[in-house]
């Protein structure tokens, strides 16, 4: 039988060519490369694209679009930065996430002195008490090269998630962990780990850091929303046609989060959200406007 057949279009032809594209440009596995890829592209495009929002914050969107131009070999030096835990990664995050001023009326966001410190702090407790976390040194230095803060990224999810866990405990008890911690780290043959130890213990004497929890919490929940193009904290939504803000995750030990807690702007007091139950903001119906 003659004649030309029309060629069936293969799914997802066009994303599996990119991340092959990817691959190649990096030197990278497929798999990295499509995770890679997948953070970058799961964001929708608009001013408060997930993990970025602003609000009214005029000074946030400036740095976030100073970030965006970046030359590549700053790119590397702050990934480089990222995967020098604890200290590097801590001032990472918390330039990479910083305070969100103008909220819709529900006060500030990923604020708070010494979120730096307390950040590291976690990572301090979990490298103490839970080893197996850290990621392989030399996966780290590899993922440090690429200049892509989503590869070190996904070499630190493990010990990031459990430092989010962290904030969920009772926090009477995480500064007793912290001083343990800190003293195990004073006494390691390791210099690094005992000048980290150092450093944070004179910040833990000097420095009253209770009142950065919060902030250090919207930072990972911000950071670990964004491979699943989740709602960080800021990020205006809908609920029930109701426009709110997120304000927090919730995460189980695995997967996306398992739900948000949001502060609806016509109620007091915050309202834990399932994911599939939130919505872009714009969807909402305007409230009505009183005579």
């Amino acid at each position: 039988m003659s004649g030309n057949r029309s060629r069936r279009p293969v799914p997802d032809r066009a994303r599996r060519r990119a991340i092959r594209a990817k691959a190649a440009e990096l030197g990278v596995p497929y798999s990295v490369a499509a995770r890679l890829l997948r953070a970058q592209t799961s964001a929708p495009t608009g001013r408060q694209r997930p993990g970025f929002p602003v609000g009214d914050d005029e000074h946030r969107a400036w740095m976030f679009a100073a970030r965006e131009h970046r030359t590549f070999h700053s790119r590397v030096r702050d990934t480089r930065q990222a995967a020098d835990l604890p200290l590097g990664r801590a001032a990472q995050l918390t330039t990479r996430f910083p305070p969100l001023r103008a909220t819709a009326g529900i006060g500030p966001l990923y604020h708070g002195e010494g979120r730096e410190t307390t950040l590291a702090m976690l990572y301090a407790v979990l490298a103490h008490e839970s080893p197996s976390l850290l990621p392989p040194a030399d996966e780290l230095a590899w993922a440090a090269e690429l200049g892509e803060e989503a590869a070190v990224d996904i070499a630190c999810a493990a010990i990031d998630r459990a430092a989010r866990h962290l904030l969920d405990n009772d926090r009477w008890r995480l500064w007793a962990r912290v001083e343990a911690a800190l003293a195990a780290g004073g006494a390691s043959p390791d210099r690094r780990v005992r000048d980290a130890a150092t450093t944070l213990g004179r910040e833990l004497r000097s420095t009253s850091l209770r009142g950065s929890l919060d902030g250090v919490r919207h930072i990972l929940d911000a950071l670990l929303v964004e491979p699943y193009g989740g709602h960080p904290p800021g990020i205006r939504v809908a609920v029930e046609r109701r426009t709110g803000t997120v304000v927090g995750a919730r995460w189980g030990r695995t997967g996306p989060p398992t739900g948000y807690e949001v502060r609806l702007d016509t109620e007091p007091g915050i309202r834990l959200v399932s994911g599939t139950d939130l919505a872009d903001a714009s969807s909402a119906e305007p409230e009505p406007v009183s005579s």
